[in-house]
């Protein structure tokens, strides 16, 4: 089994490197990761300047590894068309340090990457943990290895990828595994303003989380109850039933 590896927290973040040391067990493992962080960069790619590609030593495993100059998808991309002189079995991309929950998908340079090796016909998934402090990965690099082997026996439908949250385990016990649908995630208080030494606004990005209704078989009530979640996510935006709907309205020009 061959297995590409990318993320977006960068190649040297640690949950990349527990995974990688948790799928050599399984595969032949090559990792093609950004050169720095690249959190909430979505499905972006570089179209205006070069990609740089340079081989690196990764930690004390013998894997081939590169840092790219660009974002998760790039180098799902990148490793596919270049880099990898065989076809990768499965892509993984991860482990995520914290949630990639319900809506927040849509923001995820670590779920995007999943969805451009789906793009490319391959089996991805995209793994994440649920917390932000206190950083334990081999549960989810663990459950991660487990799955590679079930996904190559079995294989993935067609254009799908699964979206894997891992509850903190440090704070309780994982009560199993939920199969699941994506949740809703808003905030309030998005934007923290403040005022440069010379007087001028500037913004952060923040805001808190604010507790939607997301009821018993989505990935939020799943993380919340501390439950694994997998969720199968499918790239065609489609709404088949609006487009059912907008077929009678007689547009024309």
């Amino acid at each position: 089994m061959k297995i590409l590896l990318t993320n977006d927290d960068g190649i040297f973040a640690a949950g990349i490197r527990d995974l990688a040391r948790a799928l050599i067990n399984v595969g032949d493992v090559f990792v093609v990761a950004p050169d720095r962080q690249r959190s909430a960069s979505g499905h972006s790619i570089t179209m205006h300047q070069p990609l740089r590609a340079k081989e690196v030593d990764f930690y004390d495993l013998k894997v081939k590894a590169w840092a790219v100059s660009g974002t998760p998808s790039d180098c799902v991309k990148l490793a596919i068309e270049a880099l990898m002189m065989e076809r990768p079995d499965i892509i993984f991309s991860g482990i995520n340090s914290g949630a990639n929950l319900g809506t927040d998908v849509l923001y995820s340079g670590t779920v995007s990457a999943a969805i451009e090796g789906a793009i490319h016909g391959f089996s991805s998934v995209a793994v994440s943990l649920a917390s932000h402090k206190d950083m334990d990965y081999s549960l989810a690099a663990d459950f991660s290895k487990k799955l590679a082997q079930l996904i190559y026996e079995k294989n993935l439908p067609k254009d799908t990828l699964l979206n894997i949250n891992v509850p903190d385990h440090n704070h309780g016990k994982i009560e199993g595994v939920h199969i699941t649908t994506l949740g809703v995630r808003k905030y309030k208080n998005s934007f923290i303003e403040r005022i440069d030494p010379r007087g001028e606004s500037y913004y952060w990005l923040g805001g808190e989380i604010l507790d939607e209704d997301n009821p018993e078989g989505t990935d939020i009530y799943s993380i919340k109850n501390n439950f694994i979640s997998v969720t199968p996510i499918h790239f065609d935006l489609t709404s088949f039933d609006s487009l059912k709907i907008l077929k009678h309205w007689n547009i024309q020009l």
